[in-house]
């Protein structure tokens, strides 16, 4: 519905009015379709160019559509009437508009009308007004703060192109700005520039007023900020004086209920307080006495038990040799100068120099008095004011109470044999399961077999390269040992065996028929040399481990002897192989595993593997192929590690000393920490039948301990150090190589680096 204006409006506004009445007739005829920011689709555009902002709802939205739609007939009908209403206004612009109220309020709206649309979204009709033009309808133009974000920590646009919004809701870009060098620069030609202040909202350097100026120079002076105010002006009695008194409250608010309200949380804090009096946890104030004086006996208290305070020490009287005038005899020598200046502060007997003076009058000013009444008033804050009596103990008695050595008797305390390696040292050893024979392996490839209960070497394997380790197979039908090599592993058959021994062991050893190939190709090789070549000089049967994977350091058998474990010193997976004798198959257990293993073991009664690497013992379960424990010996660098026969202790000892001992059902770390060995532990074993172990070092010493383990759980080890055998010569900074026990007897075989294998015997 067009508006009628008055002939005194301006040409500007009439034009404006026109543009709007244009917009509803557009609107009234279906021609355009006004969308909110909502509903505006990309192919719809509004008719004025721009985004419709705040859309309205009206209230006749709410009631039923079919109340407020027209027929298409009305419409049209109503659109034509408006049209020539339109025509009648334009042809009587000069008329006056007072001769109607109506017409006469529609001439005062200034502002553009709305417009009503059918909303996509609801179906329902509603207002959307026009967009605020700042120029002509709103007072923002003259707002000096374009950025409309509030008082909000401006670094959180420091990330973003723009640092904030306007009143349309429209980004305000960041200004440009330079260097540190454009801005000297920048105040070296602007003398005015000096007298700016940047705007953390507009992100510019903005010019401070004169009176601005004026309130930092008063701020910085320590002056009044107001240039008007005058802190000495007469004071006006406002409240005070006659007739000034306020008789009614200041306020003339309403009382808030709470006022004449029981609180129920003031009845919960007194009901609580009532509950505690009646249970006796409040205890009511005794009276207080009227009397303001109690008399009482001094003399009557009871004697305290407590000594009297010791008094405070006294302070040491001076001597001659503190005089200002002392005897001869009392001033130092020139040497004893000399030597007196030389020691240390705290090393010197007296803390002066005996000094010589004629008179009392030429002695000077004491230079450290005040240090010696510092020194007296720590004396007298810490001496102690209570006697406190010793205590008489016998430090025997601390010392925990140990079985005598002679009562766990059998365990070896001399040498009763000794072999020797002439030209090198001897590096391993290992003990028949029948505990009668010994071969042991030196580092120019010669294996020598020696009759532990004469000493009589029966016979000698030449081989090339280093003997890295030796193993006897632990079980008792067959009989055979397994040498390590470069890069090779040979099983070898000793002399002087039983015919029906010998039979067994070579068809395990070299079958007739060989067992079939496993699936997976191993790439380590199985050779049997014919059988007409057999011989005790060569070996029967030798593995030959994948080129560059070392010299087999570490042997460990399986207890039913089928099993061999074998770490090398390099290659990959560790160098860890596993080989099964009767299958003749090898293969690596681990693909990948954390550190360099230096030794591994078989758990005696679980199918628990052990992989020592330098400063962990992992402990795995070969039939479900995972990792149970991880244990932790806090050792920098692990070379030796036995299991106990029971399977629930294990030993491991480092090169930096120490001996540690883990009950794998208590903890992840050492029950026990032993330090006897002055050097670098080279090995350890328990005896398989005995309750004892020993450890040998490079310090050239054996040392052997009871260690008895009990089948209660509650009940702790027994851990005695029993004897320190000596017997092998330090070489080259090496001691006792390896020890190793016999099965049947509290005997210990062990070899060292000067070459010799000892026998010690109970």
């Amino acid at each position: 519905m067009a508006s009628r204006v008055a002939g005194r409006k301006s040409t500007k506004r009439k034009q404006f009015e026109d543009d709007v009445d244009v917009a509803e007739d557009l609107h009234h005829n279906g021609n355009l379709e006004m969308l909110s920011d909502e509903e505006e689709d990309g192919n719809i555009s509004s008719d004025d160019g721009e985004v419709d902002t705040f859309p309205g709802i009206v209230n006749e939205s709410d009631t039923d559509p079919d109340d407020s739609d027209f027929s298409d007939q009305e419409e049209d009908e109503v659109d034509e009437d408006e049209d020539e209403e339109d025509d009648e206004e334009d042809e009587s612009g000069e008329e006056d508009g007072s001769d109607d109220g109506e017409e006469s309020d529609d001439s005062l709206h200034v502002f553009p009308k709305a417009k009503t649309i059918v909303s996509n979204i609801t179906n329902q009709p509603k207002i959307v007004y026009p967009e605020i033009e700042p120029e002509y309808d709103s007072d923002s133009s003259t707002e000096e703060d374009p950025n409309r974000v509030g008082y909000i920590p401006m670094h959180w646009y420091d990330d973003m192109p723009h640092i904030g919004y306007d009143i349309d809701g429209k980004k305000i870009l960041r200004p440009a700005t330079g260097d540190e060098l454009d801005k000297f620069l920048a105040t070296v030609d602007d003398s005015s520039a000096w007298t700016s202040a940047f705007d953390k909202n507009a992100q510019t350097d903005k010019p401070l007023t004169s009176e601005e100026l004026d309130l930092i120079r008063r701020l910085y002076a320590g002056e009044n900020p107001d240039a008007n105010y005058d802190p000495y002006e007469p004071m006006t009695e406002w409240f005070t004086g006659k007739g000034k008194e306020e008789i009614m409250p200041l306020s003339g608010a309403l009382q808030p209920k709470r006022r004449w309200v029981p609180s129920k949380w003031e009845k919960q804090k007194v009901m609580k307080i009532v509950r505690a009096i009646r249970q006796g946890r409040i205890v009511p104030s005794k009276p207080k006495s009227t009397k303001k004086f109690e008399p009482y006996a001094i003399w009557s208290e009871p004697s305290s038990s407590h000594p009297p305070p010791l008094p405070a020490p006294k302070p040491a009287l001076p001597t001659n040799a503190e005089s200002y005038n002392p005897p001869e005899e009392y001033l130092p020598t020139e040497e004893e100068r000399k030597a007196w200046e030389a020691l240390d502060p705290e090393d010197r007997e007296r803390d002066y120099l005996p000094q010589k003076y004629s008179s009392l009058r030429l002695v000077p000013a004491y230079d450290r008095f005040v240090k010696e009444r510092f020194f007296r008033q720590l004396d007298l804050y810490l001496a102690p004011r209570v006697q406190r009596v010793k205590l008489n103990i016998d430090p025997n008695s601390l010392i925990p109470k140990l079985p005598s050595p002679s009562s766990l008797k059998p365990f070896p305390n001399y040498r009763s044999l000794q072999f020797r390696h002439s030209q090198s040292r001897a590096r391993c050893i290992s003990v028949s399961p029948d505990g009668a024979w010994v071969i042991s392996g030196d580092e120019n490839g010669v294996v020598s077999l020696w009759e532990i209960i004469v000493g009589r070497e029966v016979k000698r394997w030449t081989f090339k390269g280093k003997i890295g380790s030796l193993a006897w197979c632990p079980r008792t039908d067959v009989c055979y040992f397994a040498v390590g090599v470069e890069d090779t592993i040979h099983f070898i058959i000793p002399p002087n065996v039983d015919p029906a021994v010998l039979t067994l062991t070579q068809s395990v050893l070299a079958p007739t028929t060989l067992p079939p190939a496993p699936a997976t190709p191993s790439p380590v090789k199985w050779t049997t040399p014919p059988s007409n070549t057999w011989s005790q000089d060569t070996p029967i049967l030798t593995i030959d481990l994948p080129a560059s994977t070392g010299i087999p350091s570490h042997f460990c058998w399986h207890r039913r002897g089928d099993y061999l474990a074998s770490v090398s010193t390099g290659g990959a997976q560790g160098g860890v192989w596993i080989h099964q004798v009767t299958r003749r198959h090898s293969q690596a257990p681990f693909k990948k595993i954390k550190g360099a293993v230096q030794l591994v073991l078989f758990h005696p009664l679980k199918p628990h593997f052990f992989v020592a690497t330098q400063q962990y013992v992992r402990i795995y379960n070969l039939a479900e192929q995972k990792l149970i424990k991880t244990l932790l010996p806090g050792i920098k660098w692990i070379s030796s590690m036995d299991v106990h026969p029971s399977g629930d202790h294990l030993i491991v000892g480092g090169y930096d000393r120490k001996l540690c001992w883990f009950d794998l059902e208590l903890s992840e770390k050492p029950y026990k920490v032993l330090r006897y060995h002055t050097r670098a532990i080279r090995s350890l074993q328990f005896h398989p039948s005995y309750p004892l172990f020993a450890s040998s070092s490079d310090d050239g010493s054996i040392q052997i301990f009871h260690s008895r383990v009990y089948n209660d759980l509650m009940t702790d080890p027994l851990i005695v150090p029993l004897k320190i055998l000596r017997g092998h010569q330090i070489s080259e900074g090496l001691g006792v190589l390896q020890v190793r026990w016999c099965s049947k007897q509290p005997w210990l075989v062990s070899s060292g680096a000067d070459g010799s294998v000892a026998v010690w015997c109970s």
